[in-house]
C-alpha cells in the first residue's frame, strides 16, 4: 500500500491536475458520446484552426481580422466549389469505371493463377487457386451488396450531406471572425488557476498546428505530382490513384505500401510485364523518396518527435475509435498525450526521507 500511497502522491498531488485531467476527460467524453451530433460543429472547428493559419499571417502585414478572415473564407469557398464539381465526379465516374472492369480484373486473374499449379506443383495446388478464387468471389460479391444497401439509403446520405454544406461553411466563417470572442467566453467559465493546462495547450498548438497544416499541404502536393505523373505516363485511374496517393501519407509507413498494391494491380492489368508497368512504379517510388527526404522536411519546421511504434499504436487506437478522422488525427492525438505526460507535474520525494519499507527491524 505504501508503493501505491506514494506514487499516488508523486503524480496526482498538485490540483492543476485535477483541471488537466477534467479538462480531457470532459473532452473525450463530448466526442464519444455526442460527436455525431456535434459533427458539423466539430468540422468547422477543425477547418476554422486550419485556416486561422493564413488568416494570422494577413494580420501581421496589417490588414484587419475581418478583411483577412473574408479573403481567406473566400478563397477556402472556391476550393471547394473546385473539389465538389471537378474533383468529386471525375473521381465517381473512375470509381464507377474500375467496379464495373473487377469480374474481367479477376476473370484474367484466375486464368493467371491456373497456371501457377503447372509451373510450381509442389507449393501450388489446383484446390488451393480455386478455393481463393471462391473467396475473392464471395467477397466481391459481399461488396455488391453493400453498395447497393448504400445506394437505398442514399437520399438521406444526400440530404444530410446537402445541410453540412451549408451548415460547415457558415460555422467556420463565424469561428474564424469571432475567434476572440469565443474563445474569451470560454475562458470565463474555467478556473484562473489553470496554468498545467495551458502550458499543455502551448505545447501542443505548436505541434499540432504546424502537423495539421503541414500533411493538408503535403495531401495537395504529393497528390497533385502524382495525378500529373500517372496522366503523363497513361495509367488508368488517374484521379482515384493519385487521391488515394495523397491520403496515404496520413499514415505513415503504412499508407505508402499499402496504396502500392492497387498502383501495381491496375498497372499490370493494363500493360502487363511490359516496360511501362516497371516505369510507373518506379515513377511511384521516386515521389515516395522526395516525399519522405525533401518535402517532409520542408513543410514541418517543428518535427513531431515520435518513435514509429507510438504512430502505429496511435494509429491502431484511434482509428478504431474514431474510424478515418481517428486515424488523420492519430499523430496529433498521440502528441497531446506525449505533452500531457510530459508536461504532468511530479512530486519528488524529500531529500533524506527513508523510502518505504526502510527502517528498523
Amino acid at each position: 500500500m505504501d508503493i501505491i500511497r506514494n506514487w499516488f502522491r508523486r503524480y496526482f498531488s498538485d490540483p492543476q491536475v485535477v483541471i488537466l485531467a477534467l479538462f480531457l476527460i470532459v473532452g473525450f467524453a463530448v466526442v464519444l458520446t455526442m460527436g455525431h451530433m456535434l459533427a458539423p460543429v466539430l468540422a468547422g472547428v477543425v477547418i476554422a484552426y486550419l485556416l486561422d493559419g493564413l488568416v494570422v499571417p494577413l494580420e501581421r502585414r496589417g490588414i484587419g481580422r475581418t478583411w483577412a478572415v473574408l479573403v481567406v473564407f473566400i478563397v477556402f469557398m472556391l476550393f471547394l466549389l473546385f473539389a465538389f464539381f471537378g474533383i468529386i465526379p471525375r473521381l465517381s465516374f473512375q470509381l464507377t469505371q474500375l467496379v464495373q472492369q473487377l469480374p474481367d480484373m479477376v476473370s484474367r486473374g484466375q486464368a493467371m493463377l491456373l497456371k501457377l499449379p503447372e509451373r510450381y506443383p509442389n507449393f501450388v495446388t489446383d484446390e488451393q487457386i480455386r478455393e481463393f478464387m471462391l473467396a475473392i468471389r464471395t467477397e466481391l460479391g459481399s461488396m455488391g451488396q453493400r453498395v447497393l444497401s448504400l445506394s437505398v439509403a442514399s437520399l438521406v446520405s444526400l440530404i444530410t450531406l446537402l445541410v453540412y454544406l451549408i451548415l460547415v461553411p457558415v460555422l467556420v466563417f463565424f469561428f474564424l471572425k469571432d475567434k476572440d470572442r469565443i474563445l474569451g467566453w470560454l475562458a470565463s467559465y474555467l478556473p484562473r488557476e489553470r496554468h498545467l493546462s495551458t502550458a499543455v495547450w502551448h505545447d501542443v498548438n505548436a505541434q499540432i498546428g504546424n502537423y495539421i497544416r503541414g500533411k493538408m499541404w503535403e495531401i495537395f502536393i504529393v497528390g497533385g505530382v502524382t495525378y500529373a505523373t500517372f496522366t503523363l505516363m497513361g495509367l488508368q485511374y488517374a484521379v482515384l490513384l493519385s487521391t488515394l496517393v495523397g491520403l496515404s501519407v496520413i499514415i505513415p509507413y503504412i499508407g505508402a505500401a499499402v496504396v502500392t498494391v492497387p498502383i501495381a494491380i491496375i498497372a499490370y492489368f493494363q500493360w502487363g510485364w511490359g516496360s511501362e508497368f516497371f516505369y510507373v512504379l518506379a515513377a511511384y517510388a521516386v515521389i515516395q523518396a522526395l516525399d519522405g527526404n525533401v518535402l517532409v522536411p520542408l513543410l514541418f519546421s517543428e518535427v513531431v518527435d515520435l518513435h514509429p511504434v507510438a504512430i502505429i499504436v496511435a494509429v491502431l487506437v484511434f482509428g478504431g475509435i474514431w474510424g478515418f478522422w481517428g486515424i488523420f488525427f492519430a499523430i496529433p492525438l498521440a502528441t497531446l498525450v506525449k505533452a500531457v505526460l510530459k508536461a504532468w507535474p511530479r512530486k519528488e520525494p524529500e531529500a533524506g526521507a527513508e523510502p518505504a519499507g526502510a527502517g528498523g527491524e
